[in-house]
């Protein structure tokens, strides 16, 4: 089976989350600049199969783009263009830095740590491929 990635992008940084092997769990695997994140990706998959990209679609309270939505879609756009033989996948976002950013206290990192928005970034993505696989097991 292969492993799904997923992105949280943003215009300065881009929290990656991918599964294990067997598609069972999501791990946060590192947070890259907006302008690497091509070169990653191209780079991972040269070594991991990978059959579905996950990026956060950015909403606001009314269900309405938010306004974060204008640098992801033509991230999204590009992403298809560049990997067409990889399913990509849309999971609302909302809420997934403040919820983020609520599991660092959670688990006890002292606020130094929790300045860390790379980390932050991090567990989002993390957080936004883990509600992907809960929707996608709850379809079956």
């Amino acid at each position: 089976m292969a492993r799904i990635i997923a992105i949280d992008y943003g215009s300065k940084r881009v929290g990656i989350a991918v599964t294990d092997e067997l598609q069972i769990i999501a791990s946060g695997l590192t947070t890259v600049h907006s302008t690497e994140i091509i070169a990653y990706l191209e780079d991972y998959f040269s070594k991991n199969e990978v059959e579905c990209i996950v990026v956060g679609e950015a909403k606001d309270l009314q269900n309405n783009p938010s306004e974060s939505a204008k640098v992801i879609e033509p991230f999204v756009k590009h992403l298809s263009r560049k990997f067409k033989d990889k399913k990509i996948a849309r999971i609302d976002e909302r809420f997934t830095s403040k919820m983020a950013f609520q599991t660092m206290i959670d688990s006890g990192l002292k606020k130094k740590a929790r300045q860390n928005k790379a980390l932050v970034d991090e567990i989002s993505a993390t957080i936004i491929l883990q509600s992907y696989m809960e929707q996608q097991s709850n379809r079956f």
